[in-house]
């Protein structure tokens, strides 16, 4: 690694005018880039990629689309979940040395769902700064634009892949009186849905955001059985961001709920088919569903 002393190097190009960055102090700096449109970056950001010593970014050759774009001449170096076990001790060592290190992520806020976390813990266990220099991010980007309550909010990153440990992750969450934001792979987006339907019920309110800050963002808002029924065919393009409402009410109002439509359901149907009807509607468990259901006919009987 060297140095970007030079003022040339320190150097940044913002609407065809070009300005000098400020030499920085020692430290690991977190930097926010931009999740799609370029024009999201911030000149503190900017000022922070031209004066560092070296930028630490996932992928070179999209970090370059970047440097390029507004005229930055800072080395480039790879840090990813491939080569971090080799790369930490050279970004430590450069910290002792003096060096100003950045850090970027392909897209958005690094250390969101991303193995830059491992890096910053052992940069403050060497006793060096870690400074955040604040940016874009799908997460909150996919909230604010999401129509979803935002007063509390629990990021629950990617869901396992395969369906066991999928739907035992979504059970875990779905009792979660926040609203969770999770992020999802293209061509999983419409199971996911499914799935989501079939274990948080299906009219928990939802919204999916695609392609966040680029010329085909869009925002799909509804209950989890019209996104599941949305997304069914063909996997969209781009980046998905998923928001769920949160668990309505506690666990008293749940069950005057469950209760209410376990009635109605064993006007038309036997006790089995009420439960898993219901289950379906709310993603409650199921067998306690049965069982109150059972209470439910008997009381009736009596």
């Amino acid at each position: 690694m060297t140095s970007a002393e030079s003022t040339d190097q320190r150097r940044y190009i913002l609407s065809e005018h070009a300005f000098s960055a400020p030499r920085l102090e020692p430290a690991l700096y977190i930097v926010s880039t931009p999740i799609g449109n370029l024009g999201d970056i911030t000149v503190r950001g900017l000022e922070t990629l031209a004066g560092a010593s070296v930028i630490a970014c996932e992928d070179t050759r999209v970090t370059g689309t970047l440097t390029h774009r507004f005229g930055l001449k800072t080395p480039l170096m790879p840090y990813h979940e491939h080569n971090s076990d080799r790369q930490r001790p050279k970004i430590l060592e450069a910290l002792d040395r003096g060096d100003a290190i950045a850090l970027v992520s392909d897209a958005g806020t690094p250390l969101i769902s991303d193995p830059g976390y491992r890096l910053v813990r052992d940069v403050v266990a060497a006793g060096h700064k870690v400074i955040p220099i604040p940016g874009a991010s799908a997460l909150l980007a996919g909230l604010v634009g999401s129509g979803l309550p935002s007063d509390s909010v629990l990021f629950a990153g990617f869901l396992p892949q395969k369906g066991g440990p999928k739907k035992t992750r979504l059970a875990e969450l779905a009792k979660i009186p926040a609203t969770l934001v999770l992020y999802e792979s293209p061509r999983r987006l419409g199971a996911t849905l499914a799935t989501m339907a079939e274990i948080m019920g299906e009219a928990r309110e939802a919204a999916v955001a695609r392609e966040l800050t680029k010329r085909f963002e869009t925002f799909e808002r509804g209950t989890l059985a019209e996104l599941a029924e949305t997304f069914s065919g063909d996997a969209p393009k781009g980046e998905i961001v998923i928001m769920l409402a949160p668990a309505e009410d506690g666990p008293e109002a749940a069950a005057e709920d469950a209760d209410a439509l376990l009635s109605e359901a064993l006007r038309d149907m036997p006790v089995s088919a009420a439960a898993k009807s219901v289950a379906k509607q709310t993603g409650l468990d199921r067998n306690e569903l049965y069982k109150r259901a059972l209470e439910l006919k008997a009381d009736v009987g009596t």
